[in-house]
């Protein structure tokens, strides 16, 4: 019996670990830009390979691969808001609980990229998870040799 469960724990194990995604592959939900057959608000995943970024949608279709070395700028920023009709849920039920709510914030991390390869020119937005977007501007600072640029420190004046 104990032969038989090594057995399987030895076939199981190396399946598991080979099964998982790799670890240059993001989920992201694209928000708006210049790609065709996506619109704001699908889910994708971002592929950084050390010469091309490719995103793929709906069941791992590709839906561009942009050379690294035609990336132009990689920006990032962030929406911060109150939670406020979750508090205005809440305080129904418990009106301190609901006005503790109110006091809490959410952010959403965003990430651009803008390319530009001979005549073809494009750019996108895509909102990352909180977790992983250290990870993917890493990832594409190193693949491209650019710096992001923080939108929210930009000062615009008009």
């Amino acid at each position: 019996m104990r032969r038989l469960i090594a057995l399987i724990l030895c076939v199981a194990f190396p399946v598991t670990v080979f099964a998982a995604e790799p670890s240059n592959s993001y989920k992201v939900t694209y928000d708006g830009g210049s790609l065709l057959g996506a619109k704001s608000g699908d889910s994708a995943k971002l592929v950084i390979e050390p010469k091309t970024i490719r995103i793929l949608v709906k069941k791992d279709a590709e839906l561009v691969a942009i050379p690294a070395d035609a990336v132009t700028e990689i920006s990032y920023g962030q929406d911060v808001h109150r939670r406020v009709g979750t508090a205005i849920g809440l305080a129904v039920f418990s009106l301190g609980i609901g006005a503790l709510m109110l006091l809490s914030k959410s952010k959403k991390h965003f990430v651009g990229l803008t390319w530009a390869d001979g005549d073809k020119k494009g750019g996108f937005a895509m909102q990352c998870d909180k977790n992983d977007y250290r990870g993917v501007l890493a990832a594409l600072e190193g693949i491209t040799g650019k710096k992001a640029v923080d939108s929210d420190a930009m000062n615009v004046k008009n």
